[in-house]
């Protein structure tokens, strides 16, 4: 076998130079991953909601920040200048800024927070918030300063733009329900640069305006009584934030808090808040509802005097009905309490007594009549005669008993029956009379009707 002749255990090249794999080592991929997200990468804003929020003894803070359908790791180092760390907290949306890492030792990508602000509103919120608890803690909000509105206001300022939508829906209100209402315009900017300068300048004018009286020349004239003002009303239409920061100024609500009137806040819609609003004696949803609320004492006040013809008219008619009512009640028990009446009815019963009397006296004689008839015939039936004669005399003795016993005979003889007027009762004892009490005597013809003065009654 020659020299040039390859050896049967000659493979050749097992592994060629273009076929030989680079392999990394974990943490080599791990730096490349780490390089190439910072490079490509870098600083960002991303926003997201905390989770799994936990803030270690060395004052680093942790959490993930996440949305519906990923989340991230954060980590913010004690040593980073970041503001407003509290707004970290588990559930709240913020909006962070950071540089997008790799933490090699989980292989863990994540973002080294740099800034930190609430979500989707920035740092015009943050602010609100900060200056929020600032002049909370201070006591601008405190319910127990917060003065109660003039029912009846005759004169208020009004702070706003004079060309805005507030100054045409308050004039429109307050023209509908108090026409009457005096409106002192302190003219200002409501939005923009040095806007909250101007708010505040125009509440201390109306204040000063108000502590300012009368001259000596004025005072015999209403019209010119320029110092009184009874409230004042800060007003602007609505906005974005932007378009309303001027009243979440510290300038403006210092000088709401310094003023001598009371204020109404009406900033924005319904759901705009401001730091005016917190500051405010009260806080109305819009300028249109301020100026119903202002206008509210007179408003009702007139349509209760528009009713109250129409009650005075069904309160007359409702006293006349019962007191005619009451009369005719009164009438009939007067009918009923007449002397006359009575008088008619002791008549009347006496009559009856009369008659029950002589009814007994007929029952009485017609019952003697049969015990007579029957004596006399069992006289007949005995001794005629003799027995006749005896009943005869008997009966003649009874008879003049009976005459003798009858009313009539003892009223004949000069007696009389004294009664109770009121009863018609027989009187039998003077016990039972009393001084005052009014008595009625019969005698043989016709009655007496008197009245009891001292009674002596035997013992």
């Amino acid at each position: 076998m020659s020299n040039q002749s390859k050896s049967q255990w000659d493979f050749g090249e097992l592994f060629p130079p273009e076929a030989t794999r680079k392999v990394l080592s974990v943490a080599e991929l791990t730096a490349q991953i780490r390089r190439l997200l910072e490079k490509q990468i870098g600083q960002v804003w991303v926003s997201g909601e905390v989770a799994n929020f936990r803030a270690q003894s060395s004052g680093h803070l942790y959490f993930t920040l996440k949305d519906a359908s990923a989340q991230i790791a954060c980590v913010l180092f004690r040593g980073e200048s970041v503001q407003h760390r509290e707004l970290i907290s588990d559930g709240r949306k913020i909006l962070v800024q950071g540089d997008l890492t790799v933490y090699e030792v989980r292989g863990q990508y994540q973002l080294i927070v740099r800034s930190v602000e609430l979500q989707g509103i920035g740092a015009l919120q943050v602010a609100f918030e900060k200056l929020k608890q600032k002049l909370a803690a201070e006591g601008l909000f405190a319910t127990e300063r917060k003065r109660p509105l003039p029912k009846y206001p005759q004169r208020i300022g009004l702070v706003t733009s004079p060309t805005g939508a507030a100054i045409r829906d308050v004039l429109h209100v307050i023209q509908r329900r108090n026409p009457g209402l005096q409106i002192v315009l302190a003219p200002c900017r409501v939005q923009g640069d040095g806007a909250a300068g101007e708010i505040a300048g125009a509440i201390r004018l109306l204040n000063e305006l108000a502590a300012r009286g009368p001259s000596a020349s004025q005072q015999k004239s209403a019209l010119n009584e320029m110092g009184r003002i009874d409230l004042i009303l800060v007003a602007r239409g609505g906005g974005s934030i932007e378009d309303l920061w001027a009243f979440n100024e510290e300038i403006v609500a210092r000088a709401i808090f310094d003023s001598a009137v009371p204020v109404v806040s009406a900033i924005g819609h319904e759901t705009d808040f401001s730091i005016a609003d917190f500051v405010a004696d009260l806080r109305a949803a819009t300028p249109s509802v301020a100026a119903e609320i202002i206008t509210e004492g007179v408003f009702s006040s007139c349509k209760f005097f528009d009713q109250c013809g129409e009650r005075m008219r069904q309160l007359v008619r409702r006293q006349f009905g019962g007191k005619q009512l009451l009369l005719t009640h009164q009438a009939a028990r007067l009918v009923r309490a007449h002397p006359r009446r009575k008088f008619q009815n002791w008549q009347q019963r006496l009559d009856e007594l009369q008659a029950d009397v002589s009814r007994c006296l007929r029952h009485r004689a017609r019952h003697s009549q049969i015990v007579l008839q029957n004596l006399a015939e069992r006289l007949h039936r005995i001794r005629p005669s003799q027995f006749l004669k005896q009943r005869r005399e008997q009966l003649r003795q009874i008879q003049r008993r009976l005459d003798a016993l009858g009313p009539e005979q003892v009223l004949s003889r000069g007696y009389s029956i004294t009664m109770d007027a009121a009863s018609g009762k027989v009187l039998r004892h003077a016990g039972t009379i009393k001084a005052g009490q009014k008595l009625k005597t019969r005698l043989k013809t016709g009655e007496v009707l008197s009245t009891a003065g001292t009674v002596k009654a035997k013992t």
